[in-house]
């Protein structure tokens, strides 16, 4: 078609999600509406590199980014990473509308300056218009985030010393919540409204909850719970040191009865996590309780733990595949994508920036 031939291409973005365990990669592309998986890579990160979601040890981290650029043979250089953590704010703020970037710069150094808790010579900060303002007539909504700025240093030098250029710095929790925009299924009522959509990504320490209505990021907020509780549960029960816990339970090799042993109190134990964490969103945005769950990340892997979050919490669960939708390479194929795809959803949500115009 003549037509295909003046389209104009989609700058690619390589999805770097570095979390504390692995480091997750995943390369999209796109062909008009339709997105196509390229390749993925997880690495697993040596020792405990991470204090608080801080890099500790560097070599570590850099070491498994050298083996995900190696085990992709990526050639652009151009990434999209993420950060999380007690150092990272996120709010939305009311402003007039139909102001330039520059105007509304300016405005937005006002606001942070009274919501921000550090000297702003200490941290980055950026914003994004989001649309019309349900709450204040005739406003606006801004998204204002800002990082600590050795948090974005540190993984900005770690990215260039093996040859990539971090283009977009985003949260975790809008990266997940974008991977939801651009790749969830959404069901709506009989007036083609959409219903709100939980999302819980399930990692090694923390509970990253976002929930989303009408495509649409309106909560998101981290919770210290996650993996880590189960394989040291898992350890202690079965006299394995926790690395060796964790290795025998991604090759299901742990002894047959860990499932009634271990996994019942976890999930318990999970299911009110998420649950306190729901609550928590209905009470902060007095908005309805979700009906929908997606779970997502390592824990999201678990066999049978949707089912047994539904029965727990009363709700509908879904484990997430962000790439249900795509064509997959022959190659994501091979490696097994369908395994790993829960864990990928942070790394989908940043990938997809490179659909999308951001700020320099």
């Amino acid at each position: 078609m003549l037509k295909d031939l003046f389209r104009k291409k989609v700058p690619q973005i390589l999805g770097l999600d570095i979390g504390t365990r692995y480091v997750k990669a995943v390369l999209l592309d796109k062909d008009g509406e339709h997105c196509n998986v390229q390749g993925f890579a997880c690495e697993a990160i040596a020792g405990n590199a991470f204090v608080d979601r801080e890099i500790k040890d560097f070599d570590a981290v850099s070491n498994a980014i050298r083996k995900v650029k190696l085990a992709l043979k990526v050639k652009s250089k151009d990434v999209a990473v993420a950060v999380s953590g007690s150092t990272v704010i996120s709010k939305v703020v009311f402003m007039e509308p139909n102001q330039t970037d520059i105007e509304l710069e300016s405005q937005i150094e006002i606001e942070a300056d009274s919501l921000i808790p550090y000297p702003l010579d200490e941290v980055y900060v950026d914003f994004e218009e989001l649309g019309p303002s349900q709450a204040h007539a005739e406003k606006v909504d801004v998204l204002l985030s800002a990082a600590h700025r050795d948090m974005v240093d540190s993984r900005v030098t770690l990215l260039r010393e093996v040859e990539f250029e971090p283009k977009v710095v985003d949260v975790e929790g809008y990266a997940l919540g974008n991977a939801v925009k651009e790749f969830a299924r959404f069901e709506t009522n009989d007036e083609g409204e959409s219903s709100p959509l939980c999302t819980v990504n399930i990692g090694h320490s923390q509970l990253l909850i976002t929930v989303t209505d009408d495509e649409r990021v309106v909560y998101t907020k981290e919770h210290n719970f996650g993996v880590d509780a189960l394989l040291q549960d898992i350890a202690i029960i079965h006299a394995l040191d926790k690395q060796e816990a964790e290795q025998q339970l991604l090759n299901d090799e742990l002894p047959s009865t860990w499932r009634q042993d271990v996994l019942p109190p976890f999930v318990s134990n999970l299911s009110q996590q998420i649950g306190r964490a729901i609550q928590m969103y209905v009470s902060t945005t007095r908005h309805e309780r979700p009906q929908r769950l997606l779970i997502s990340g390592g824990g999201a892997v678990l066999a049978g733990l949707a089912e047994e979050l539904a029965v727990e919490l009363s709700m509908q669960v879904e484990v997430f595949n962000p790439f249900a939708m795509m064509t997959v390479s022959e190659k994501a194929a091979k490696q097994g994508l369908d395994k790993y795809a829960p864990q990928l959803a942070l790394a989908a949500g940043l990938a997809s920036r490179g659909f999308a115009p951001w700020h320099i």
